[in-house]
């Protein structure tokens, strides 16, 4: 199993676990573009990523359950982080601080962020400054899988598949 393919069933994980029960969640997957002025305003983890940890970060009511997780180079390098709120005005009132952290980090970087709202346990993601909002468990797999998974692996598949065939 790849190491992406891990963060994938981490990260859902997490959000099948968090989303019922409305723990609120915030977490920015860095890209090709850098977030280390966002990762200085954190607290340092450098830690493996799991399912377990993640959940247990967002947990309420303890000291690094506010502000964003913030992944690079498949570990979470720091919790608590600030994100750049966006000023777009025309997002709907029923979407808060973390809605808005999402957006706005997507606004200016390349990172995949996703959220679990508090109010409803709704699950949003951004990528490239397109907010996808009260995904299912497996649309929010899919399209995980669609931006985190390089699109090479499902062609080695199949190449290993005739090559075997070939031979």
């Amino acid at each position: 199993v790849s190491q992406e393919e891990k963060m994938v069933q981490a990260y859902v994980k997490a959000v099948a676990y968090m989303s019922p029960r409305k723990i609120g969640a915030l977490v920015a997957i860095q890209g090709a573009r850098t977030l280390q002025e966002y990762i200085s305003t954190g607290i340092p983890l450098e830690a493996d990523i799991s399912g377990e940890l993640l959940i247990n970060i967002f947990i309420p009511n303890t000291p690094l359950h506010d502000g964003a997780v913030i992944v690079r180079e498949d570990r979470i390098a720091v919790t608590s982080a600030y994100l750049p709120l966006t000023e777009n005005t025309g997002i709907s009132k029923e979407f808060g601080t973390r809605h808005r952290a999402a957006i706005g980090l997507s606004e200016v970087s390349d990172a995949l962020t996703f959220v679990v709202s508090e109010e409803t346990g709704g699950i949003s993601i951004t990528y490239n400054g397109v907010f996808k909002h009260d995904l299912t468990l497996e649309e929010f797999e899919s399209e995980l899988r669609r931006i985190l998974l390089p699109a090479s692996e499902e062609k080695q598949g199949l190449k290993a598949f005739y090559d075997r065939k070939q031979a």
